[in-house]
């Protein structure tokens, strides 16, 4: 897998967009909540899968503390867990892009703007989905669980990745599909386009604060011009 490229620090106007990937880049948000529903079946909890696709974007001990009573033995939460980890492992030989998704991160890159992948994701999970996405030339950094002490709708992995690509919040934008990203984004002063391609409706999205919010990566590059990106292109 090629490297992300080396931020240049000594630039003087970096631009550039944070990108969720599960549900926003990666066609995945469905199998993560099938992970999850077989992963709390296993446990002995009766979770409805509508509930658990609603909370797909935030962080896995978030998500559990939602779903589950507050009063339960907690001991075994880290297994339910990996038991998703493990469930949507089975997955990754068959992970696709969103529609559109690699041709928007290159249309980013060729108008200047500095491309980071920001997923809450663990570290073995992210590589499946760049390995899926097939990108990493466009990148200029890459940010996973491991750079977050809490994860959405905490701001830490959109604060990691601000920094990973030498990024100040008023020059860069997130793209991302669940109201998580969009809190994440608000907490640091950032602005958030999302996609509705996780499953998450319009109105949704508008609601948590979304600038813009478009059916896929495809929709968002074939209006790129008007779009919240087009406008942060750098003049010139």
């Amino acid at each position: 897998m090629t490297p992300p490229r080396t931020p240049d620090r000594s630039a003087p106007s970096r631009r550039g967009v944070l990108f969720d990937v599960d549900g926003t880049l990666i066609d995945s948000s469905y199998l993560h909540t099938v992970a999850w529903w077989h992963a709390f079946n296993q446990a002995g909890h009766d979770v409805p899968m509508h509930r658990i696709h609603r909370l797909i974007g935030m962080g896995s001990e978030q998500l559990i503390d939602e779903l589950l009573p507050a009063d339960r033995d907690r001991d075994g939460d880290d297994a339910i867990g990996a038991a998703h980890g493990a469930l949507f492992s089975v997955h990754w030989p068959g992970l696709k892009p969103t529609r559109g998704a690699a041709e928007l991160l290159r249309r980013c890159t060729d108008a200047g703007l500095v491309v980071v992948l920001a997923s809450s994701s663990n570290v073995t999970e992210v590589a499946a989905m760049r390995e899926a996405l097939g990108s990493d030339d466009l990148l200029t950094a890459v940010t996973t669980a491991t750079d977050a002490e809490h994860s959405k709708p905490a701001p830490d992995i959109f604060a990691a990745a601000l920094e990973a690509g030498n990024l100040r919040p008023e020059d860069a934008i997130v793209v991302g599909d669940a109201r998580w990203d969009v809190e994440s984004a608000w907490k640091l002063g950032l602005d958030a386009v999302c996609l509705t391609s996780g499953g998450i409706s319009e109105t949704e999205l508008r609601e948590a604060g979304a600038v813009a919010v478009y059916a896929d990566p495809q929709a968002l590059l074939d209006d790129f011009e008007n779009s919240p990106l087009g406008r942060l292109v750098p003049a010139g």
